[in-house]
């Protein structure tokens, strides 16, 4: 199936109503306990508009093209890191179910964040950065033909998101996903007027069509070094997602892989 098609079932349902280190979160995500303010925030979505490099203290090196494993990244991760990305949140009870067990287990995670559901759980958001994850743009409301819209709403796609993602968490996000991985020239660049570098993935589930447990399972612990995996926290019933993961993460640790954030 084509990447296009992947989540077409799930999202014609109706999308807007539902640096590396591995266990430590960059000084940046972690939470300060200090009130955000309309200034504040304010201020943050200036400056990460005007300044990407803030946050890291150097310019973001965006790329034209996305990245579909970690070996591509530079920095380069460790030799033996995996990535795990989360999709489609945040979803008011699997995201916490999703950061209850990455707790647990000690790993970190990219959580790729839509924007409506960004504005209607903030406080989810929050939680996410504040528990030391990276938050990725993934678009206001999740079209799955991105490439065919006309250029202002590409534009507000990408912004919007951005620029919600950036004002409720204090956290500008770095990296955009394109939903169902549909990717053209023209979302690249806007991507990267955002300085965000664009990331898709090199092991898919399909977790998100809910094939079993046992199949999630075994199609994640095919991952090997330098593997994005994608995972979903919205978008549905991710009770299989859930228990899949509490097996595959331990296992691949015990192959010597070591889980780190984008």
């Amino acid at each position: 199936m084509r990447k296009l098609d992947r989540r077409q079932a799930l999202w014609t349902i109706g999308a807007a109503g539902a640096g590396l280190a591995a266990g430590a979160a960059p000084e940046f995500l972690r939470g300060t306990g200090t009130p955000r303010t309309r200034h504040h925030l304010r201020t943050v979505a200036h400056t990460a508009r005007t300044d990407p490099g803030y946050a890291h203290g150097r310019p973001l090196q965006a790329l034209r093209r996305p990245i579909h494993s970690l070996h591509d990244l530079q920095p380069a991760a460790p030799p033996n890191a995996v990535a795990l990305t989360i999709d489609d949140g945040p979803h008011p009870v699997w995201t916490p179910k999703m950061l209850e067990l990455l707790a647990e287990l000690g790993v970190p995670a990219t959580f790729s964040l839509i924007g409506v559901q960004v504005t209607e759980y903030p406080q989810l958001v929050r939680r996410i950065v504040d528990s030391g994850h990276q938050v990725s743009d993934h678009t206001v409301t999740h079209p799955l033909n991105l490439p065919a819209l006309a250029d202002a709403k590409i534009r507000e796609e990408i912004g919007g998101a951005h620029d919600r993602i950036a004002q409720i968490s204090g956290v500008a996000p770095k990296f955009f996903r394109s939903p169902g991985g549909a990717w053209s020239q023209r979302i690249l660049d806007i991507a990267t007027e955002h300085d965000m570098i664009c990331i898709d993935w090199q092991v898919d589930p399909r977790d998100w069509a809910r094939p079993g447990t046992t199949t999630i399972t075994d199609r994640l612990l095919r991952a090997q070094a330098g593997d994005i995996l994608l995972c979903h926290d919205g978008g549905g019933d991710r009770s299989e997602t859930i228990r899949a993961l509490r097996t595959v993460i331990p296992a691949l640790k015990g192959r010597g892989l070591t889980f780190v954030a984008l």
